[in-house]
């Protein structure tokens, strides 16, 4: 075995990250948990595999502060899980070309992230939410989800085979 230690579980990685995560609250002043449990288990009913679940758990860990870069630098991780919170980590002042580029030149991110902007933009959640605030992120998820291009009926497992075939 060329790993000389032991990676976190995925139990782990989801204790650490609602541990990390338990005094936050969503824009709708829930749990931030809650969100967090929503993209993993989407990536999951999506088809992900172990290391695209655990890197749903932290997917916004190090972009809300909740655990710091260096942590998730040393952290008991197969190198694919933290590839891919990085490439779905909002930097500050990025502009969303950039960030999307990224993560569709990720293996492994782009499920992560369209399991993200499905919770996100659920019409439940939105509905609590100041109409102005709802207007503007919902004009927001859409914008992301065509710069991803994640249209309806197409599985992103489909597209990013495209995206690399593109690449090649």
């Amino acid at each position: 075995m060329t790993d000389p230690h032991t990676h976190l579980t995925l139990a782990e990685v989801e204790a650490i990250a609602r541990e990390a995560h338990a005094d936050q609250r969503d824009k709708a002043g829930r749990p931030y948990t809650e969100h967090l449990a929503a993209v993993a288990e989407g990536v999951r009913t999506r088809g992900g595999s172990e290391d695209q679940i655990a890197a749903a758990w932290l997917h916004d860990a190090v972009e809300d502060d909740a655990l710091p870069a260096q942590w998730l630098a040393g952290a008991a991780l197969p190198q694919q899980v933290k590839d891919m919170v990085l490439a779905v980590t909002k930097r500050d002042g990025e502009d969303l070309r950039s960030y999307t580029r990224r993560i569709l030149d990720t293996p492994g991110a782009l499920l992560i992230k369209e399991s993200d902007l499905a919770h996100n933009a659920d019409p439940a959640r939105l509905a609590v939410l100041e109409p102005a605030t709802r207007t503007r992120l919902t004009e927001k998820y859409a914008l992301v989800r065509g710069l991803l291009g994640l249209t309806p009926g197409e599985p992103p497992a489909e597209q990013s085979d495209q995206a690399k075939t593109a690449k090649d």
